[in-house]
């Protein structure tokens, strides 16, 4: 929940967290091993969450695979073995990113949360759903600096525009290739290459991306670039050869890893 993927949950209690995915509002308690998630019947758990939570994946293979012969990703990923990639709804996952330009967690998740209950349909008292792009069809760019989106309403309108004019089908997406993907991703106003990244990573199953934000930069240049301050696309080069399909998981291990220690906060 916490490594940067998704943006509407909140902690309730000591290992447990409330998440708000594809309109529904899931709980999630961990005791021991042992992992709850209510309510839940399962129809549902079948039919969203296993995707959700890409329950049907080896990671343990795969942290095998990317620890072979590399130490950094050892470290990182028996850091916190438990992280998984979400598979998420593309049109939040879209608008959610957007939000995350120029950005910390915290806020990010209050903007998501106040388009929501202005546009978003009631789940149960007080929680809302993310807006579909019919609902926000009618809203303008004052209206999303309301909700304190700053210089980013230009963007979410351009987005609203593209998905209700029927020029970006999120849907066709995923028909597409992975490069053709990110282009017409990146023709919505605003949207460059991280933003398409994720969005490819956590909704469209494109494995192979690393997206690349300021945490995943100061650790990339710590560990495998001998401190040097190197460009972006060399990066990407790097993670490329060396984890391959396996890059997006690879990503997170170390995210989570960078904003765990302090040399990495400064």
């Amino acid at each position: 929940m916490t490594c940067g993927q998704c943006f509407r949950f909140v902690k309730t209690a000591d290992n447990e967290y409330r998440i708000i995915a594809f309109g529904k509002i899931l709980n999630i308690r961990q005791n021991g091993d042992e992992i709850s998630m209510f309510p839940a019947v399962p129809e549902e758990f079948e039919g969203i969450w296993r995707g959700y939570f890409d329950l049907d994946t080896d990671y343990a293979g795969i942290r095998a695979k990317l620890t072979a012969g590399d130490d950094v990703m050892k470290s990182a990923a028996g850091n916190a073995p438990g992280i998984r990639l979400l598979n998420q709804d593309p049109w939040e996952c879209l608008i959610s990113f957007i939000i995350s330009q120029n950005n910390n967690i915290p806020r990010i998740k209050k903007i998501i949360e106040s388009i929501s209950k202005k546009y978003g349909e009631a789940i149960t008292d007080g929680v809302y759903a993310f807006p579909s792009p019919e609902a926000l069809e009618k809203a303008e760019i004052p209206d999303y600096m309301e909700c304190g989106t700053g210089f980013r309403a230009k963007y979410i309108a351009d987005a609203v525009k593209r998905v209700n004019s029927g020029e970006l089908n999120m849907d066709k997406l995923s028909a597409m290739t992975t490069g053709g993907l990110s282009i017409k991703l990146m023709e919505v106003y605003g949207v460059g290459r991280k933003v398409s990244d994720c969005v490819a990573l956590f909704s469209y199953g494109r494995r192979e991306l690393f997206p690349v934000d300021v945490w995943v930069k100061r650790v990339m240049e710590h560990f495998y670039f001998g401190g040097n301050s190197v460009r972006t696309d060399e990066i990407h080069k790097l993670a490329s050869e060396r984890f391959g399909g396996y890059a997006g998981y690879a990503q997170q291990y170390l995210f989570h890893y960078a904003r765990q220690f302090d040399g990495f906060k400064k």
